[in-house]
Parts: C-alpha cells; structure tokens; sequence
C-alpha cells in the first residue's frame, strides 16, 4: 500500500532519483525546489520507508558480454509454499538470473536471464533450471531486441492517490 504521506515533492524526488541515481543531493534539491538538507531528509526518509531499495549501475547486456537474453516459462510438478521456496532458493543462486516472478496461467515461474550466447544458455537450462526437482518443463523465448529494460516505474497514481 502506498504511503499516504506522499506529496508532490516526494514524488519528484523518486522521479528524479529513478532517472539519475547518482544526481548529487544539491543537484537533485534544486531540480525539486527545496533546500539541500530538506531534500537529504526527504530523500533518507524515502529509503528508511523502504521505497526507495537502493542503488546501483545499470551494465549493457551486449558490452558485459551478455549478448542474450532469454525468458523461460517454468511449469512445476506440485504447488505449495515449500515448492515455490524451494524453486526460489535455487533461481536466485544462479547468476544468469536476472529477474524471476511468479505467475498465473500455462506456466507457474517466469524467469529472464542473460547469457553470452546459446552455448551458455544450454549450460543454463540442462544443468541448472531442470536440475531443479520440481521443475517439469520449461519453454524459452528469446529476446531479438530490447526496447525497454528497467525504466522508471510510473508515479502516477500516488499522485492521484494524495490528492484529496
């Protein structure tokens, strides 16, 4: 649930900090109209609230050596909390995973992961994902091009959300 104590300027904080984690605390006060050490508060107050989660650089895939990235559906033979800790623990051990979620439909897991090039993915797949034991199947769809990785999450409707 959304902090109700957001306002406007909160809000162009985290805009701002989402498009340049690295603006310095002068910079990122003046692009949102306050004073330095009122902008530092807020901003401290936004990571102790735990909305902000941190920071960090964000690598090109093709420049990091990772030229491929591949989403694979995981479909899993039982369903229940042990299961899914279970397949959890093991995805988040392995590198090559960059993001996994669960969902709903034909699979139960999406998994994205980056790799050099089909070799590694192979690796990937035979001897991790179905090493998994209640991993059943697993289906890849490659990426040809990415449009659009990691942008800024949209604000909006905490905007809309403190207006009263």
């Amino acid at each position: 649930m959304p902090d109700d104590r957001l306002d406007r300027t909160d809000l162009a904080i985290l805009d701002r900090l989402q498009r340049d984690g690295r603006i310095a605390n002068v910079d990122l006060a003046e692009a949102v109209s306050l004073s330095p050490s009122s902008c530092l508060r807020r901003t401290k107050a936004l990571e102790a609230g735990g909305l902000i989660g941190g920071y960090r650089a964000e690598l090109d895939r093709d420049r990091a050596g990772l030229g491929l990235t591949v989403f694979i559906a995981l479909k899993v033979a039982q369903h229940s909390r042990e299961t899914s800790r279970q397949i959890e623990e093991a995805l988040v051990a392995i590198p090559a995973v960059v993001a996994c979620h669960v969902v709903s439909g034909e699979a139960d897991f999406l998994v994205e992961a980056a790799v050099p090039d089909l070799a590694a993915y192979e690796r990937l797949l035979l001897d991790h994902i179905l090493a998994i034991e209640p991993v059943t199947d697993a289906r890849s769809t490659f990426a040809i091009r990415t449009v659009l990785s990691r942008g800024p999450l949209p604000l909006d409707h905490l905007a809309r959300g403190n207006r009263h």
